[in-house]
């Protein structure tokens, strides 16, 4: 069958973490997030309503003039481009609206580890890591930040400096020790 003639629906990969993103929300739990993350996505779906979005559309509508829209690349990349961007702007939408913006700060000085902690911890073998647990949308692990629902998280979140907790992972249980636990400090009021 000619390409020309199949079709993509806008349905396709529309599923809470489809696009790659971040994975779905346990059934039941929340979406926890810290007020940083919670801009940058609303950041983000603001450029894409306000500024990336139209230019596609309007590259789509310029080429659709153009006749013949079966070998026209600006026509097809473009209409692929904004079924992206469409997919991109719901998976957004629904993400920030069912958004629980939680401070970190608010437990600054406390030593049990919460959601926005920093962690200090030991494993087994003595080697030292430290994570923050953050929400599924804004947790990169390149930056040592870990989503609240991650193995290590589940296993911290609770416990205090000191403690011993057990982090189940599939090699196995594993012992780790929680050395230090800190919090953002709060930031001062605005006017």
């Amino acid at each position: 069958m000619n390409k020309a003639f199949t079709k993509e629906t806008d349905s396709d990969g529309d599923d809470d973490g489809a696009d790659g993103a971040s994975p779905p929300i346990p059934a039941g739990g929340k979406n926890y997030i810290t007020p940083e993350g919670y801009a940058r996505l609303r950041d983000e779906l603001l450029q894409l309503m306000d500024e990336e979005r139209p230019k596609i559309v309007e590259t789509v509508h310029w080429a659709a003039k153009n006749g013949d829209r079966s070998e026209n690349g600006d026509y097809l990349y473009g209409k692929k481009r904004l079924r992206e961007i469409d997919r991109r702007i719901r998976f957004l939408t629904k993400r920030l609206e069912i958004a629980e913006v939680t401070d970190p700060s608010v437990h600054h000085g406390r030593d049990q580890v919460f959601f926005g902690a920093t962690v200090l911890y030991a494993d087994e073998t003595g080697a030292e890591r430290s994570v923050t647990i953050l929400g599924i949308d804004e947790a990169e692990s390149a930056k040592s930040q870990v989503s609240w629902i991650s193995p290590i998280a589940r296993a911290l979140l609770k416990s205090r400096e000191g403690d011993v907790v057990k982090l189940v992972t599939p090699g196995g249980a594993h012992d780790v020790e929680i050395l230090s636990v800190s919090y953002p400090a709060p930031r001062p009021a605005t006017e």
